[in-house]
């Protein structure tokens, strides 16, 4: 019997971002929300289902319990920042409905479905692997235990795991996300800094060639293989949120590495030219002149781009499979091109000095991102990075939880002999002063908002939000 199914992204903490589409699962230094995309794509499969997205509703508990208190089948996303909340929220669930079976999936479950039942007592199973169809057969009401992929409460309370389920090959059977964002989001309420607004992301591809030691996604859930879906129903796709989402005016690619492979990006690229939207994308810092001018001439706008570090030595140390030789030149060719980038960098990696922190900004202030972010590496468990920090005793704390502080805003559990905790938290302050507060900068930021009323009222409001955040960081 088919099952009344609930995906949530469960309340948190104010502002926090746990959901799948979070490259790093905490609260920003500006307010911002990714779709749940991980979550909207096993609601696409599961007939009658819907998705709640309560932090980025501003939901309370209070307010989502009504919403869900008669569904046979709950699945939550959970990170690790987030599980000690999760799994009280699931409690919550039980305790209002004991029949309801409630699940999780994330990547926290999946390198670790044992403890992970064993921490949230409310849970009845957990998802492996890639969870899409898993999360469907559940809802289907089949017996977990003929259920591949899964890690599940047994009757005498103790974890059992059924056989791993095999990647998806053909990800063209996946049913879009986009009309579940339509049905059960408000698109309004998500906003990224560099992103106009109102935008949509999605995947067009899972998995990601390169092997960065810190990534998440490709280490847990995505795997190191690109697998994609055609150019033609990529398209088809964004065709569809045009006629059917006429307010989105931007679309962002979440792929880890949409210019993985060249040929296609140039495609899909072309598809969208006919289409005439605008639309971004992540990209490595090696992409070559000649795609990034196709891309750019059929509507590209801008490339999230994960710079990482202005030091080679720490770029070899990560397996960023990336020199700063050519991200300089990358660089250049887009803003020769006209493309807007958007770097992201990260303190505190395998190998930083405090020499090199300085090498960085110096690196950022040169190269001059039209926008910036800097995290803190964040050594979630499931990555070579985790590892590496437990084989060094570099952890500081082995909670993954401490991963974020009480307000969810993130911490930097990594400590080295030569480099303290601190130092590099505090390291963060310096750097965003440093690029933005330069009179090039602040010019080229006025310049824009004078560009429309409405991007004047969006920086303004991020500016405040940025400075409440500095001075936060600095307390």
């Amino acid at each position: 019997m088919a099952l009344k199914t609930v995906f949530l992204h469960p309340p948190s903490f104010d502002g926090f971002d746990g959901g799948a589409g979070a490259r790093y699962q905490a609260k920003r230094e500006v307010r911002s929300f990714w779709y749940p995309t991980w979550l909207a794509q096993p609601a696409a499969l599961v007939p009658g289902s819907r998705l709640i997205d309560a932090p980025t509703d501003g939901l309370a508990l209070e307010q989502v319990m009504p919403r869900v208190q008669d569904a046979d089948l709950v699945i939550m996303h959970t990170s690790s920042p987030s599980f000690a909340s999760d799994a009280r929220v699931a409690q919550h669930l039980k305790d209002a409905n004991p029949r309801m079976m409630v699940g999780l999936v994330g990547a926290k479950v999946a390198v670790d479905p044992e403890g992970s039942l064993e921490g949230a007592p409310a849970v009845d199973f957990v998802c492996r692997e890639e969870f899409d169809y898993t999360c469907l057969e559940v809802s289907q009401g089949k017996p977990l235990s003929d259920i591949a992929g899964l890690c599940y409460r047994g009757a005498d309370g103790r974890a059992v795991r059924t056989p791993p389920r095999a990647a998806i090959e053909n990800m063209d059977e996946l049913p879009w996300v986009s009309p579940v964002y339509q049905r059960d989001l408000t698109v309004e309420n998500y906003f990224i800094g560099y992103l106009k607004h109102p935008y949509v992301s999605f995947y067009t591809g899972r998995g990601c060639k390169s092997r960065c030691t810190f990534c998440l996604w490709p280490q847990t859930v995505g795997g190191h293989r690109y697998r994609v879906r055609s150019p033609a129903n990529v398209i088809e796709e964004v065709a569809w949120i045009q006629k059917s989402m006429p307010q989105v005016r931007e679309i962002f690619f979440d792929d880890d590495t949409f210019t993985d492979l060249l040929p296609r990006a140039e495609e899909i690229a072309r598809g969208l030219g006919k289409l005439g939207v605008t639309w971004s994308c992540n990209a490595k810092a090696n992409v070559p002149y000649d795609t990034l001018k196709v891309m750019r001439d059929n509507g590209l706008r801008l490339l999230l781009v994960g710079y990482e570090t202005g030091s080679d030595q720490i770029l070899r140390n990560i397996k960023k499979g990336m020199r700063t030789d050519f991200a300089r030149r990358f660089t250049r060719d887009c803003r020769e091109l006209g493309i807007t980038i958007h770097g992201t960098f990260i303190l505190g990696l395998p190998g930083e000095t405090r020499e090199t922190i300085e090498q960085t900004i110096r690196f950022a202030k040169e190269i001059n991102p039209h926008t910036i972010q800097v995290s803190l590496a964040a050594p979630y468990p499931g990555t070579e990075l985790y590892r590496e920090a437990v084989a060094n005793s570099w952890l500081s704390n082995p909670d993954p939880s401490q991963l974020v502080d009480s307000s969810g805003t993130q911490l930097i559990p990594l400590s080295y002999p030569h480099l303290k905790a601190d130092e590099i938290y505090h390291a963060l302050e310096r750097f965003y002063k440093s690029f933005y507060f330069r009179p090039g900068k602040i010019f080229e930021l006025v310049a824009e908002m004078a560009t429309s009323w409405e991007m004047t009222r969006r920086r303004l409001r991020e500016g405040v939000e940025f400075m409440r955040f500095l001075n936060r960081h600095a307390a």
